[in-house]
């Protein structure tokens, strides 16, 4: 019986694996790191911008500079709502791209042993036996293929899902501006 995982073999993929773990686990701490930083500089910007809001509606003297104070106040806010959430998604894309690289790269890894170790099996198999290994082959390829596929429609899925979301902020930025805009006439 031939064997077709040696020891080293096996620690030189345990090791591989540990690594990569060790690379996605860094890399999520800087990630957590940089969403920490955002939401303290976030946090401090709006503690700055409500005392300099509260400033502004103390000197408030009749309700037509009440009306033009809000559309002006309106959309620096909203800008850095926007500016917040796009950091936010950026961070978070860049973790599941990630994810799905090292996922890939895995996979690829499975498929190629897999391969290997059969035609390792079918060099020793008996005679008349070739058209099991086809058939597994073909199997292989035919799940390797929906496997593609599907990953492909879900990076798509996300490409669209991050357009509408970002179609969605430009209209809601557009619609307060205007909005702000309509507020400060009257």
């Amino acid at each position: 019986m031939t064997k077709f995982q040696t020891p080293e073999q096996f620690a030189a993929l345990n090791q591989a694996n540990l690594e990569a773990l060790m690379s996605l686990a860094n890399s999520a701490m800087a990630r957590a790191e940089r969403l920490a930083e955002l939401n303290l500089n976030t946090v401090r910007s709006v503690l700055e911008d409500s005392v300099a809001t509260t400033r502004k509606l103390a000197e408030i003297k009749d309700p037509q500079q009440f009306a033009s104070l809000q559309g002006e106040l309106t959309k620096p806010m909203i800008d850095k709502a926007v500016a917040y959430a796009r950091s936010v998604q950026e961070i978070a894309t860049e973790g599941q791209q990630e994810v799905s690289s090292l996922f890939e790269k895995q996979i690829a890894e499975v498929n190629k042993r897999f391969h290997d170790m059969l035609e390792q099996a079918a060099k020793q198999a008996p005679a008349g036996s070739e058209g099991v290994f086809e058939a597994v082959k073909s199997a292989m390829s035919t799940a390797n293929s929906l496997y593609e596929n599907a990953s492909k429609a879900a990076r798509q899925a996300a490409e669209v899902a991050e357009a509408n979301m970002s179609a969605a902020t430009e209209a809601t930025v557009k619609a307060v501006a205007a909005a702000g805009k309509t507020v400060g006439k009257k």
